[in-house]
């Protein structure tokens, strides 16, 4: 149970109010430890992953749990919150954004994927008058690579009627520049594209603060 202090700081500030570890300590109240004890663990794992929240969004279901004083369920708890929290930023942002621009691209896809610690490929699909209609995760990999299978990325907009598509993968690296593996998968993407009169409007890899445009390189 929360203590006095920290429920009186909810309840009469509201919870924009705490601070990231409180809030993750709320996740845990009933996990038999003290309020103090649980914010002290999440500042803890907060300062093991940047202080990102991003960072633990990224962290699979069995990463989260092996995390010092937690387990599969608390971790599902954290999993979720910080996931509704990137869905309610999407609404925010409206069903109807469009992008103009590689840098629209960027500020779209960044916040869910620049601080991951695990390199991940998603697919935005567009409409013919270059508006999201959604983004789809089309693998997640270890530390240095994922793999894309053209097929995967290709059904989603099949499925959804986009003319147009992004993919978007980070390197956790922090550094952009694309890899062979990268270039072939773009070639091998763009060519599958062709085939089915779709458009690939870029491939965008998200560094730190930093990315890469096979477009804005002319390698598109």
């Amino acid at each position: 149970m929360l203590s006095t202090s920290a429920r009186d700081k909810a309840l009469s500030q509201g919870v924009v109010a705490l601070e990231n570890a409180e809030l993750l300590a709320l996740l845990t109240a009933s996990s038999g430890k003290s309020e103090q004890e649980r914010v002290a663990q999440m500042l803890t794992l907060l300062s093991k992953h940047n202080n990102s929240l991003r960072s633990l969004g990224m962290l699979s279901t069995q990463e989260l749990a092996e995390e010092d004083g937690l387990n599969s369920s608390r971790a599902l708890v954290m999993q979720a919150a910080l996931e509704l929290g990137r869905r309610l930023l999407e609404e925010e942002r409206g069903k109807k954004v469009k992008i103009k621009d590689t840098a629209d691209i960027y500020e779209y896809c960044r916040i869910r994927m620049g601080d991951g610690v695990r390199e991940q490929c998603q697919v935005m699909l567009l409409d013919n008058k270059n508006q999201v209609m959604g983004m789809h995760t089309v693998s997640i990999g270890g530390i240095t690579q994922t793999s894309v299978d053209v097929r995967v990325v290709l059904r989603y907009a099949l499925l959804q009627g986009a003319t147009q598509i992004v993919l978007v993968h980070n390197h956790p690296s922090g550094n952009p520049s694309p890899s062979r593996e990268d270039e072939m998968i773009t070639q091998n993407l763009a060519e599958a594209c062709k085939t089915m009169h779709i458009r690939l409007m870029d491939h965008v890899i998200i560094g730190d603060d930093t990315y890469y445009s096979f477009y804005e390189n002319d390698k598109i």
